[in-house]
């Protein structure tokens, strides 16, 4: 080979001969030398390929708790999750028909004794309505996760216990001859306590990220739902929004010390 010139041949890698540097088999033996011929440069020289580099793919860490105020770090919504999966078992325990009506085993249908308590944890998730059962889980799924994403699980289980299990226990008293079922307490709770920070914001003419007005159709819906369904009840859905003032309000004030 020449000084700083092109290269006058290459070795066959087979047959050990000197060929040409711009063919692609071997003439004596047919050896695949390259996969196709190589580039000549303007001095005549062979180029050889460049590699392109890659900008690596940006990736962003989990979210750490505190990181960002009013936000939790990354976490699955456990608690809203188990909620939503239960709701969507009562409500088919009615649209199946698979067991021949003992949902209403587990609905408050007359007061419960001290034998019985348990229909209280078990009637938020019951519903004989599809309609019912769409409004008040989507409520619960949307603002449960939301909660849970800015205060964590205890909370949505707080308001579970006092929206839903309380509802139905102040349903059972307030009534001679109760029937109450469905989870419209647990949703109202769930949207109360996430819309407090920006009703507080909005009073004090403050700028606010949240959408009130979708939530207050949501509201709407759930609130009004026993005009449309019997079973579900306008006490459980009261003692719900009173849950989620009374959990809710501090949670706000909390936040913005």
């Amino acid at each position: 080979m020449s000084t700083g010139g092109p290269d006058l041949f290459v070795v066959c890698k087979n047959c050990g001969s000197e060929v040409s540097p711009y063919i692609t088999e071997c003439p004596y033996c047919g050896n695949r030398l390259r996969k196709r011929a190589p580039k000549i440069d303007r001095e005549g020289r062979v180029s050889q390929p460049r590699r392109r580099l890659r900008a690596p793919t940006p990736a962003l860490p989990r979210l750490k708790t505190g990181e960002i105020p009013g936000i939790r770090g990354d976490s699955r919504p456990y608690a809203t999750a188990l909620l939503v999966v239960l709701g969507l078992v009562g409500c088919l325990l009615w649209r199946t028909g698979l067991f021949n009506g003992s949902y209403t085993q587990l609905a408050i249908v007359g007061r419960p004794n001290t034998q019985h308590l348990w229909k209280l944890v078990t009637a938020p998730f019951i519903y004989d309505n599809t309609g019912f059962a769409v409004a008040t889980l989507a409520a619960v799924a949307l603002y449960g996760w939301l909660l849970e994403r800015r205060h964590g699980i205890l909370v949505v289980i707080a308001l579970f216990l006092f929206g839903g299990v309380g509802g139905m226990a102040v349903a059972a008293v307030a009534s001679s001859s109760p029937v109450a079922l469905g989870g419209n307490g647990v949703a109202l709770a769930l949207l109360v306590a996430w819309a407090i920070p920006d009703l507080i914001s909005l009073r004090r003419g403050q700028e606010i990220d949240g959408d009130l007005i979708g939530t207050a159709a949501f509201a709407a819906v759930v609130a009004l739902m026993p005009l449309a369904v019997t079973q579900a009840s306008w006490v459980a859905g009261g003692v719900g929004i009173l849950a989620g003032l009374l959990v809710g309000w501090p949670l706000a004030l909390r936040d913005r010390r």
